[in-house]
């Protein structure tokens, strides 16, 4: 059974974090995550991500690979995302 996952970040400019989100689609789909991407309506650099993964370990093991914290560094994340594992009820 999959997890859903929220995670919300600051970023410096949005379109450049999407890029960078886009661009890691495939690393995704390899690792059972399927996620999309969204801007805060309010704060527009605000980026979000709201997917599933196959577990919160599969999710945290893929967003801590030092390749990714540095992909989200690059893509100007300002701070610490808020992350959110969220199962159904």
């Amino acid at each position: 059974m999959s997890i859903t996952v929220s995670v919300s970040m600051q970023v410096s400019d949005f379109d450049e974090w999407k890029t960078m989100f886009d661009s890691r689609k495939s690393d995704r789909e390899e690792a059972g995550i399927n996620a999309r991407a969204y801007r805060n309506v309010d704060e527009p650099n605000n980026a979000c991500a709201i997917g599933t993964a196959l577990s919160k370990e599969v999710f945290v093991s893929f967003f801590s690979q030092p390749v990714m914290q540095e992909a989200l560094k690059n893509a100007g994340v300002l701070g610490p995302p808020e992350i959110k594992f969220l199962e159904e009820a």
